[in-house]
């Protein structure tokens, strides 16, 4: 038996980053995101032997432990190890052998919440095992206490709820891990529309994102004024985009992102750098009319809103940096499970 999920990764369309604690804590966040048809899957097969064996089939990496309790978090694979060292804490396993393997459709650092999606996508396939009685919200809290808690992994709380929940979603974020999802009936019309314009390329460049996360935090703690008003405007912008596609009024949905790509800046020093300027600067000049960078900053993948037909001549423009536009739908579900 081979027990699968899948859960989809995000573009973050407005208020990235007001989900950090201690930020959200202290004064609510607020973020607007889409799933996309880009996957974190995740299988688990029982097999004969003794072993535990973990592979990672986009990173061509692999591991094998005698069956154990717990594995080593030691830097190879710990997000693996990690889902498997808590399901076998708190749910117990069957005195079985077992091949995890994973696969994720984007690279690790891109800013679609790769690592997070791959998390829940695990909890996923441990789930449809064990028969765990876990609902959307418990998955995605798991995920989170997992990544930021087990593996003292730096970052924010809107991947976790993407993955599970799925579709264009109002999230709200608020201190002892509180979290709101609002799931949007945008008309069809209006996401067709969207998803025409919306230009998802990706820069050729991965980044580590926690080392500009933690200054973020670190802005916070300090109380950097403008680091702290960067992040009020851009949960304010998280508001003005859910309006404008709720209303339809898509035609403003460029100045917003523009207006946030102007406050992520402030936020810390990493998230912008030269390469980015450029990009940036010369997909305006073709046509976009805003655009932001996904997740962290500092690299990965970058969104443009290209409207009317000027999507073909950012696509022009965005090709002397050696990077890739990546095609990709909306989705309307998050983790999925089965078994075969």
């Amino acid at each position: 038996m081979i027990y699968r999920s899948k859960a989809p990764l995000r573009i973050g369309l407005a208020g990235g980053g007001t989900d950090v604690s201690p930020y959200c804590d202290l004064y609510g966040g607020a973020i607007l995101n889409a799933t996309i048809s880009l996957f974190a899957h995740a299988n688990i097969e029982l097999i004969p032997g003794n072993t535990i064996e973990l592979q990672a089939a986009d990173r061509k990496e692999s591991l094998q432990y005698v069956r154990s309790n717990s594995l080593p978090i030691d830097g190879k694979l710990d997000l693996l190890k990690g889902v498997y060292n808590r399901i076998r804490a708190d749910y117990g396993f069957p005195d079985t052998a077992f091949r995890l393997s994973t696969y994720v459709d984007a690279p690790a650092g891109s800013g679609l919440g790769t690592s997070s999606t791959l998390v829940v996508a695990i909890i996923g396939a441990f789930a449809e095992l064990l028969k765990l009685p876990m609902g959307e919200y418990d998955i995605a809290h798991y995920a989170y206490d997992i990544e930021r808690n087990d593996l003292q992994l730096a970052g924010g709380r809107q991947d976790q709820y993407a993955a599970t929940f799925g579709g264009v979603n109002y999230m709200e974020f608020y201190e002892n891990d509180k979290v709101i999802v609002n799931p949007l009936r945008v008309k069809p019309e209006y996401l067709s529309e969207l998803e025409n314009n919306l230009l998802l390329f990706f820069t050729a460049t991965s980044r580590e994102s926690a080392a500009i996360i933690k200054e973020q935090q670190k802005n916070v703690k300090q109380k950097n004024e403008s680091s702290i008003e960067a992040t009020h405007q851009l949960k304010e912008q998280s508001k003005r985009m859910k309006e404008a596609l709720l209303l339809g009024r898509l035609h403003e949905i460029g100045e917003i992102l523009d207006f946030g790509f102007q406050q992520k800046r402030r936020m810390a020093e990493n998230i912008s750098n030269p390469m980015i300027e450029e990009i940036y600067k010369a997909a305006r000049q073709a046509g976009a009319t805003g655009g932001k960078i996904s997740g962290a900053g500092g690299g990965g993948f970058m969104t443009f809103y290209c409207p009317g037909n000027s999507r073909y001549a950012v696509i022009e423009a965005l090709q002397k940096f050696g990077g890739e536009v990546k095609q990709y739908n909306f989705t309307k579900y998050g983790l999925t499970t089965w078994s075969v």
